[in-house]
């Protein structure tokens, strides 16, 4: 896997539409080191479910296989959208 970078108070719905456009797979790793492949509906389920409180994402690692993954989700994590402006 390539480097990591933390989700921070990320809106879901945004966040799993997101990942839908991810080219390679996108892995979410908890505090406990579970790891969840993101790319798998089910695995969104799992893995964001145990993470949310309020609607939104507190914190989690996100490792992305794909380097256009990796820049396309950190800058919806950081600006809050996914294109510029």
């Amino acid at each position: 896997m390539g480097r990591a970078f933390n989700m921070n108070n990320i809106d879901v719905k945004n966040f799993l539409k997101a990942l839908d456009n991810c080219k390679g797979d996108v892995m979410l790793v908890t505090a406990e080191n579970d790891r969840f492949n993101l790319k798998s509906k089910l695995s969104q389920l799992a893995g964001v479910i145990n993470l949310i409180e309020g609607g939104r994402i507190l914190d989690a690692k996100i490792y992305c296989d794909n380097a256009e993954d990796e820049s396309y989700l950190f800058r919806l994590n950081l600006f809050g959208e996914t294109t510029a402006e």
